[in-house]
């Protein structure tokens, strides 16, 4: 068994690491069937296809120690059947570098998910077991595989466009709303804004009783935006010279007011 401080799939790498790649295709051992039933506990397609890929394993730990991986799932799958036909090493390590160069964009979850599902589909190997057919049996996996990926993203792809729908519903259905909270805004420094204020409040509170209608209201509604509107008035403004000559009266007055009521410590 593993230590406890090892995962399984840790462990199944030193095994690796720790024998030759002929010894690993020549049998395997209940130790390692053991380890890779462990990884295999409730993998599912999206695990493995979150998993490293195998390029990325290939920079980590060394295309050869990929293949040796791949030679102990192929060993243990092949011995975990009883059929009397079934591929010698060279065989299975040729296979595993295939496999390697193949699927370099997959995991090697991958590999041993698609193994897991042959041995529990019902498949019928007729007491006989070639290199061959291992290879369909993974290539038919990775063709599942991209309907999987290819359904989950049409899926992702439905629901977010279900969601952009929903949410442009509910914007469509809050901007009026919205907008007329917006257009109801008073200005604080205008001259009747509490009156305007109160002639919204009361005009909410009639349409809540049914004593006018959404109509009557609405259109009470829109003379008190109309009344909080301020029309510039450009004729009540001083013009360049007028506002040069009142700031000059203004400096005037400040400096006389400071003359006089300037405090004894500054004079």
């Amino acid at each position: 068994m593993a230590p406890a401080n090892q995962t399984p799939e840790s462990h199944l790498l030193a095994t690796a690491a720790a024998a030759t790649t002929s010894a690993l295709a020549a049998e395997s051992t209940a130790e390692t069937r053991a380890m890779l039933a462990d990884i295999g506990i409730g993998l599912t397609k999206a695990q493995a296809q979150a998993a490293p890929k195998i390029f990325q394993l290939n920079h980590r730990i060394g295309e050869r120690e990929v293949v040796k991986l791949l030679v102990v799932i192929l060993r243990a799958f092949v011995d975990s059947l009883r059929v009397k036909d079934k591929p010698e090493a060279g065989d299975l390590i040729a296979l595993a570098d295939d496999l390697a160069r193949t699927y370099t964009h997959d995991s090697i979850k991958d590999i041993i998910l698609a193994l897991k599902e042959a041995r529990t589909s019902g498949h019928n190997f007729f007491q006989a077991l070639d290199v061959s057919t291992l290879y369909k049996l993974i290539a038919d996996y990775f063709e599942q595989k991209a309907r999987f990926l290819e359904n989950r993203h049409l899926d992702q792809k439905a629901n977010g466009a279900s969601q952009q729908a929903t949410d442009v519903k509910l914007l469509g259905n809050a901007a009026p709303k919205m907008l007329e909270n917006v257009a109801q805004q008073i200005p604080d420094d205008h001259p009747n804004a509490e009156g305007i204020r109160q002639k919204l409040s009361i005009t909410n509170a009639r349409v809540r009783r049914g004593l006018i209608t959404p109509e009557q209201a609405e259109q009470q509604r829109a003379e008190a935006r109309k009344a909080t509107q301020r029309k510039d008035r450009p004729d009540w403004k001083p013009g360049a010279e007028a506002q040069k000559a009142i700031d000059q009266r203004h400096r005037a007055e400040d400096a006389r007011l400071f003359e006089k009521y300037r405090p004894a410590a500054l004079t």
